[in-house]
């Protein structure tokens, strides 16, 4: 390929061209839902993106013969490196035609930024966004991917592991449980739950209560450092991201599906299931033109048949005490009562000692794997 241009984002017309440009590369692919476009303006407008609280970024596209052929966001969040002493930049809307001098130009000039910087590494990709569709797919292509988890093209894989990039710490893991039919499992996850309850009645399993909403963000928020610091990468969480990466949920979320643990009156878990909505997504283009909207309200009069759960939070100290057991039974009860076909676990960190294990042991299936990358700059 002759010369490749990248240039920084300056207009309004190059950020279309630059929250686009995935359109391209999908065009062809059945299992892309493609993202909301009304979401992506706001989350990438340093004005009302929550990343920008805490951080800066800067966004460039990639053109050759005038034509856009890859995009790259590249970040430093400032408040992050402060706590945990790193100098790191995060890139992602990480996107490129199958053309590995793309790749590398899109690279360099992201390089290029964070050193100019101060910053020593560089790690995603991340769409300014932890916890949302984070990762490159390494296997898993036989169905879409659920609500958060993203999706890329085969050689992507390829072309960064060339490039010299490394894991950044365990692979993030999707699995999934068919409920559709009584399992012995199943059977045997309820006489054990019936056995925590003889044994430890002070354990409450209470829905969530969404007319108290800013309080269940503020113990979700707690859970959330308090129970996965454990982990190698654990970065901890700030308060206003929790309450807005959340804040969507509240209008979409069964408060009867979303789960809460108590212990004397404490918190000590939390296990939210949330409809799969990628099911509609898939086919509403990211409400890039008008007609969109209506395929959204024709497709939101369908039933949703996957339920999905993206975290199971314990308090360490609560590990051993059965409290999974219930949290996992009153799930699988409820879900199965309002008819959801399949429960889909996503992501948990294979560094994490327990979920893995706790999903394979109540019959899930490894359904898809992601990886994060980093590279020494």
């Amino acid at each position: 390929m002759s010369e490749i241009q990248v240039l920084p984002v300056l207009n309004h017309r190059d950020r279309e061209t630059f929250l686009t440009f995935p359109w391209k590369i999908y065009a062809n692919d059945p299992l892309w839902v493609p993202p909301l476009l009304p979401d992506l303006r706001k989350r990438t407008d340093p004005k009302r993106g929550v990343f920008f609280k805490r951080g800066t970024a800067r966004y460039f596209v990639a053109w050759h013969n005038h034509e856009p052929v890859g995009t790259i966001c590249v970040a430093e969040d400032r408040k992050s490196n402060e706590e945990t002493g790193r100098k790191e930049a995060i890139f992602g809307f990480f996107n490129f035609v199958e053309d590995y001098t793309v790749m590398e130009a899109l690279l360099e000039r992201a390089i290029h930024w964070a050193s100019a910087r101060g910053l020593t590494s560089l790690v995603g990709p991340f769409n300014l966004d932890y916890e949302d569709g984070y990762g490159i797919l390494v296997e898993g292509r036989d169905r879409p991917p659920a609500l958060m988890c993203g999706h890329t093209p085969p050689y992507y894989l390829e072309f960064v592991e060339r490039y010299g990039f490394i894991p950044a710490r365990g692979d993030n893991l999707a699995f999934a449980l068919d409920i559709t039919k009584d399992k012995p499992v199943f059977q045997e996850l309820a006489q054990m739950a019936e056995h925590v309850r003889q044994r430890r009645k002070d354990i409450l399993i209470r829905p969530a209560d969404l007319s108290h909403w800013k309080d269940e963000l503020e113990r979700v928020y707690i859970l959330l450092n308090r129970s996965l610091a454990h982990l190698p990468d654990h970065r901890p969480w700030q308060r206003e991201v929790v309450f807005e990466n959340l804040a969507p949920f509240r209008k979409i979320a069964d408060p009867e599906l979303v789960l809460f643990a108590e212990v004397d009156g404490k918190t000590v878990g939390w296990f939210p299931g949330l409809p799969n909505l990628n099911e509609i997504f898939i086919h509403v283009n990211g409400l890039r033109k008008p007609c969109d909207y209506l395929k959204l309200w024709q497709h939101q009069r369908q039933p949703i048949h996957c339920l999905t759960i993206k975290s199971i939070l314990i308090l360490p100290e609560y590990w051993g005490s059965g409290v999974v057991i219930l949290l996992f039974d009153e799930m699988l009860r409820r879900a199965r009562e309002r008819n959801y076909k399949w429960l889909d676990f996503s992501l948990t960190s294979a560094d994490n000692p327990r979920t893995p294990v706790l999903a394979k042991r109540f019959g899930a299936t490894l359904y898809k794997r992601y990886r994060v990358y980093r590279l020494e700059i």
